[in-house]
Formats: C-alpha cells, sequence, structure tokens
C-alpha cells in the first residue's frame, strides 16, 4: 500500500468505478474489497471500499452514502506522452461525463481530470514570452488539447 493514497467517497458506485478506472489505464488492477457487516453502516453485505491501482498509484473507493459529492477542487493530471494518448484518455473519461476547457473534464462518477500532453509544460515554460503566450492562448480555446494545433501556436509566435 502507498503511504499515500487518493480516498474518493462514491455514493453507491465505488465497485463500478474502480472497475471502470482499470479498465482504461493499461498496467492497473483491483487489488482488495472489502464488505460491510451486520454493523454497517451500509447494508449487510453490500461493498464498502474497493482498493485499487492505476499504473502504480494506490487508490481507495468507497461506498459512503449521499453525505459528501466529489466535485472539481480535487483532479488527477494525466501526462501524455502523445496525441494519441490524449485522445485515448478523454474519450475513454469523457464518455458519459461532461467535457470542459483546457483538457479538464469529469467521467460519469463526476471526478474530475485533466488530460495534458506533455509538450503543454514545456511550451509554456518556453523562456520566451511571446511563444508561451501563443500557447496559451491556443490552450483558452480548447476542449480537448490538441498538441498539433499546441505546437503550430508555438512554433508561428
Amino acid at each position: 500500500m502507498s503511504l499515500i493514497s487518493p480516498f474518493l467517497w462514491f455514493e453507491s458506485q465505488a465497485e463500478e468505478a474502480a472497475q471502470f478506472y482499470v479498465s482504461v489505464f493499461p498496467d492497473s488492477k483491483i487489488l482488495t474489497t472489502t464488505y460491510y457487516g451486520e454493523v454497517g453502516p451500509g447494508p449487510d453485505g453490500t461493498v464498502m471500499t474497493v482498493e485499487f491501482e492505476l499504473q502504480g498509484q494506490t487508490f481507495v473507493a468507497l461506498n459512503g452514502g449521499p453525505h459528501f459529492k466529489i466535485n472539481e477542487a480535487i483532479s488527477f493530471v494525466v501526462n501524455c506522452e502523445t496525441a494519441d494518448e490524449v485522445t485515448h484518455y478523454w474519450e475513454q473519461l469523457a464518455a458519459g461525463g461532461e467535457e470542459s476547457r483546457c483538457g479538464w473534464l469529469k467521467d460519469k462518477f463526476g471526478v474530475s481530470w485533466q488530460i495534458v500532453p506533455t509538450l503543454l509544460g514545456r511550451l509554456l515554460s518556453d523562456p520566451d514570452p511571446a511563444k508561451s503566450q501563443m500557447v496559451m492562448a491556443a490552450m483558452l480555446q480548447m476542449q480537448k488539447l490538441d498538441v498539433a494545433a499546441l505546437q503550430t501556436a508555438y512554433d508561428d509566435a
């Protein structure tokens, strides 16, 4: 188990969410599932927690009831090396969810993700402010980040 693990509170979809996430990310797996017993607080025999791993990072999903809601204050960044990776993760995670701007989306469970090409950080940190600002301006017009368009904005500055 990791020293620090993200802990996601779901009303009742912890198992479904964990199975979805391990299907999206290669080298991922369900580690353990625990169940509520007679003393609750959930119904006896129902899933309480699912511990799962996404590419080496441990997560725990809890069926905690309707008391707390996931929101955009916390998100997960997926750093993509290629445009194909950006497209894969964007399409998989946005399915049934909500696309936003600048590489952000919410999946069908309400969890926020940032799908970011690693190229973006390099372009935005260029010492030439004209180049980095052109990249920023281009990014602000996008939903899913377009690697080729970001590179073109940089090259044209």
